[in-house]
């Protein structure tokens, strides 16, 4: 088994519950990690014999793209669609950061985190 992870991957995005968020938008951060067997990529030197970071980034700007009002939602269509189209990842913990929430307070980021494991 093995751990690949992208950390600190940045969007502009507009989740919410205020209808102000859906107009003007935030920054956000996510930072992901997935379980998976590196062994033969580990010897093989092939990228098809591995998950494909670029991949990982690529679902996670995408679902980032589409309004939700929860981070906890938009965290589990990233996880949903990560089982779905890498069948290799066996566990996703998954971290999305609203930075400088706009919640009345000196607050750098407002996170959730989720733990998944494929069934």
């Amino acid at each position: 088994m093995g751990t690949i992870k992208l950390q600190n991957i940045r969007t502009f995005s507009f989740h919410g519950c205020l209808e102000e968020e859906g107009k003007i938008g935030s920054d956000y951060r996510v930072d992901l990690e997935i379980k998976t067997d590196l062994r033969k990529s580990s010897l093989s030197d092939d990228i098809k014999d591995t998950v494909d970071y670029v991949l990982l980034n690529q679902i996670v700007v995408n679902e980032m793209d589409i309004r939700s009002k929860l981070l906890e939602h938009v965290a589990n269509r990233i996880i949903l669609r990560i089982f779905k189209e890498i069948p290799s990842v066996s566990r996703i913990i998954l971290a999305v950061s609203k930075l400088n929430p706009p919640i009345g307070g000196d607050v750098e980021a407002v996170s959730i985190e989720m733990e998944e494991y494929r069934t």
